[in-house]
């Protein structure tokens, strides 16, 4: 298995034209929303725009809409919130308006990638689905993309959140095959960090979410190893993974 590492959707889109798959790691909130409503039997459409066309393409797909989590209502309890996502009824369609972690998905897919939604709840899980299907060669390397946050320009802002959790999952490919140096260096930070729960709380993305009123986003977040399920983008949609 060969294995690189890259950030956000213009590396996503350089890394997907050679892998066989992508992995997409948006730790707060896009992915762990994802694996949380994927594991509660909802099919999860990415879509990469918070406007009025979000509405539309829910309707075309037949699906609910998450909205904002300031949005959401008694009536209307989905949103980017995998606290809220847990706690609402789980529709059989659900659209998850992202501006990173949907963009990524959708930039891999349309190269052609298998694409995956990986966070610090199903590292374990997604690494041994990658090695047992034994995607990763030298023509047709895995990829693990960190998200990122994005700043008010447009630009690419580093998370930690993010480079901890594709740092999670690189850790647990350790062994594999040969990793490139930003591979390495990623899984290394992960083996590093003493107390990761800690750093998901304290970040800036931590604290943001603390500060808008949603900890509870956080400790969802941070349940390490607690999700055996792997969404798969299939036609359009995160879904369990086919055994």
């Amino acid at each position: 298995m060969t294995v690189s590492f890259g950030w956000g959707p213009v590396e996503a889109r350089a890394l997907a034209r050679t892998a066989a798959c992508v992995v997409v790691v948006d730790v707060l909130s896009f992915t762990t929303a994802v694996g949380v409503a994927v594991e509660a039997g909802t099919a999860v459409h990415p879509y990469r725009w918070r406007d009025a066309t979000a509405a539309a393409y829910a309707d075309r797909a037949g699906a609910v809409l998450a909205v904002g989590r300031r949005e959401a209502t008694p009536e209307h309890p989905w949103s980017l919130s995998p606290a809220a996502l847990r706690a609402a009824p789980a529709p059989a369609r659900l659209v998850l308006p992202s501006p990173n972690g949907s963009t990524i998905a959708a930039e891999a897919e349309a190269d052609g990638a298998t694409v995956v939604a990986a966070s610090l709840r199903n590292r374990t899980a997604v690494a041994r689905r990658l090695t047992d299907r034994g995607y990763g060669t030298a023509d047709r390397p895995l990829a693990v993309v960190a998200a990122g946050e994005r700043w008010p320009d447009g630009s690419l802002r580093p998370a930690l959140e993010d480079l901890l959790g594709a740092g999670a999952v690189l850790s647990a490919l350790a062994g594999t095959g040969p990793m490139t140096p930003e591979a390495t260096a990623a899984a290394t930070l992960w083996s590093a960090t003493k107390d990761p729960v800690a750093a998901l709380h304290g970040c800036d993305s931590g604290r943001e979410l603390y500060e808008y009123g949603y900890p509870q986003d956080v400790a969802v977040a941070a349940e390490t190893d607690s999700s055996t399920t792997v969404p798969v983008l299939v036609d359009g949609a995160f879904q369990e993974a086919a055994a």
